[in-house]
């Protein structure tokens, strides 16, 4: 009777635990179906695609980090070629692989002097990574910002106003220059990086969208970028409908800070409340 009774708690446990096996499989080859079948059907454009195995060794074993951020984290290495390269190794993916697929389809089809270049990526089972070319001098929010916010400003107005084109002319390739129209959704300085020459480069396309280049109206399910940058009509429905317009009002935030020296935390903290338009009204009225 008790060999009766282990017998079948063992073979009730089995059952719960291959239960939970093949659900967690199935959501991970879920997310990796969505991943190589992108990746299948692109693959006429698509960049070098490394192992896992490869990404580890050319990371050897993911030293030298760079950064960390909630993607995952990012580390410099040197190819064979002698190249210097940024991998970034994410840890969590959103919408079934989607902020990865996004990055790779938008970055891996864009040669520009403004924009930075997706060199290779890894997409084998739950693991994805993306190499980049690597920008020495890190992000811009790191020179633009003043002394007074833990940031000591070495920028020149000359400089800035330089960065400035660089960044225009890198928004203006993305909405007409390329065979798709691609919107950004989150142009900060965090997501402007900087080589050796002081030139800008727009990166992380993990919330942007391609459509047609004769397609002026957007639909989005949800509002996406990073408070303070995205434009109203992305929270408030009824102020007009969304477009490529959207990523001109980030950029327009962006040269106010830059031009400023200091990131705007007043407007910014109470955006919710009260939308920058509005913000601009008041300080116009009372100065």
């Amino acid at each position: 009777m008790a060999l009766w009774i282990v017998g079948k708690f063992v073979f009730g446990s089995s059952i719960v635990v291959a239960f939970l096996i093949r659900k967690w499989r199935k959501k991970h080859l879920s997310i990796d179906d969505t991943v190589e079948d992108f990746i299948q059907s692109h693959n006429n454009f698509m960049p070098i695609r490394y192992s896992y195995s490869q990404i580890k060794t050319m990371t050897k074993h993911f030293k030298h980090k760079l950064g960390e951020g909630g993607y995952g984290s990012v580390y410099e290495r040197v190819l064979r070629s002698k190249r210097k390269v940024a991998v970034k190794v994410l840890t969590k993916s959103k919408t079934n692989g989607q902020d990865f697929i996004n990055e790779v389809a938008t970055i891996g089809r864009i040669r520009h002097v403004n924009v930075v270049q997706l060199v290779g990526f890894c997409a084998e089972r739950t693991k994805q990574a993306l190499v980049y070319e690597f920008m020495p001098n890190g992000s811009l929010d790191k020179h633009t910002f003043s002394q007074e916010q833990g940031h000591l400003s070495s920028l020149s107005y000359q400089k800035i106003y330089d960065i400035s084109l660089g960044i225009s002319r890198g928004i203006q390739y993305l909405h007409q220059g390329c065979d798709m129209q691609i919107i950004h959704f989150d142009i900060k300085p965090h997501n402007i990086l900087i080589d050796e020459n002081f030139d800008p480069k727009i990166s992380d396309f993990g919330s942007a969208k391609l459509y047609r280049t004769d397609q002026s109206i957007l639909t989005l399910t949800a509002a996406r970028g990073t408070m303070g940058y995205m434009a109203p009509e992305l929270l408030y429905k009824n102020i007009g409908s969304i477009s490529h317009k959207a990523d001109v009002y980030s950029f327009g935030m962006m040269l106010m800070e830059m031009a400023g020296r200091k990131k705007n935390k007043n407007y910014i903290e109470n955006y919710w409340q009260d939308y920058f338009a509005r913000w601009v009204y008041d300080q116009f009225e009372e100065q």
